[in-house]
């Protein structure tokens, strides 16, 4: 075992794995992180901390990640490349595997133009590659990036990355998944899925290349709220890709049951996905519906999770 955390040994035996996400606050009030917590206990085999998602200041994710572990419940601590240099990262990821957080999200981040905080400087000294690289590099052979002298401990870290299967230009997609994997993701969460038909045709390619023999692969799910929300998704955030039949399909039921009609397009995918080669599980991103999330494992039978040693 790389990590030992139970993420990994889900992933490790064979079993559909499930992830969610929690938001951190915007301040320093942990109460709406323990609620959200408590609707996802036991429902997933760990739950994902944002990194200051949409580039907006919350708390950090490694602060959230350790609330997480005192409650009980395995995290995945996000990092972006916006927000830090290598010295940071570095520090922070010692730091992380101090208080005992034994799974990790390398990404991007959102620009700094999409956040409250418009003027401020994007870092980006390293990219997501590279942070991949960096963590196994400390890790494997327990040197940091640039410097062959030992450092002190260890960092036992289940490495996951993020991958965008509908990004133009779509051909590259399998080749730039290729590298994260190169440089060392055990596992990858995939941006949200309502093609299902094209990212089964990404998949294919995925495993001709036998990428899925190498990294665990979790297909992205988030829950349609409103119809509103799923024209938002199909304009403006690139790499969705959402078809006019999906959205006729919402506006054809009453108003007040768009978010169950929501919940069952949901749970249709995580049926489908499950039929996908190479897809080792779903990482659903209920953005503010973690009250559901209960709801959802159990009409997509996901639940009960899996207990291992």
């Amino acid at each position: 075992m790389k990590s030992g955390s139970n993420l990994e040994k889900v992933l490790s035996a064979g079993h559909f794995a499930v992830t969610t996400e929690i938001g951190s606050p915007r301040g320093s009030d942990i109460s709406a992180i323990k609620k959200k917590a408590e609707y996802v206990r036991g429902r997933t085999d760990a739950v994902n901390v944002t990194d200051c998602q949409t580039a907006m200041v919350r708390m950090s994710s490694i602060s959230v990640a350790t609330i997480l572990i005192q409650m009980g419940i395995e995290p995945v601590m996000q990092m972006t490349c916006r927000d830090r240099n290598r010295i940071a990262m570095q520090s922070d990821i010692f730091g992380a595997s101090a208080l005992g957080i034994r799974n990790m999200l390398s990404i991007s981040g959102d620009h700094q133009s999409f956040g409250d905080q418009k003027n401020s400087k994007k870092v980006f000294d390293i990219d997501s590659i590279q942070l991949v690289g960096m963590v196994k590099r400390l890790r494997d052979e327990r040197k940091m990036l640039g410097d062959d002298k030992p450092i002190e401990g260890e960092i036992p870290m289940f490495i996951g990355a993020a991958a965008n299967p509908f990004v133009p230009p779509v051909e590259f997609r399998a080749l730039h998944l290729k590298k994260k994997i190169d440089a060392g993701a055990d596992f990858i969460q995939t941006q949200a899925i309502y093609d299902i038909k094209g990212f089964r045709k990404w998949m294919r390619i995925v495993c001709d290349m036998g990428l899925d023999k190498r990294c665990r692969i979790m297909g992205g799910l988030i829950p349609l709220k409103t119809v509103k929300m799923a024209q938002f998704l199909q304009t403006k955030v690139p790499g969705i890709t959402i078809s006019d039949r999906l959205i006729n399909r919402l506006k054809g039921v009453p108003g007040d049951k768009v978010e169950d009609e929501g919940m069952t397009i949901l749970c249709e995918s995580i049926e489908e996905l499950r039929s996908i080669e190479g897809v080792s599980g779903v990482h659903i991103m209920a953005i503010g519906l973690e009250h559901r999330v209960p709801e959802i494992t159990e009409r997509a039978n996901l639940y009960p999770r899996p207990v291992l040693n």
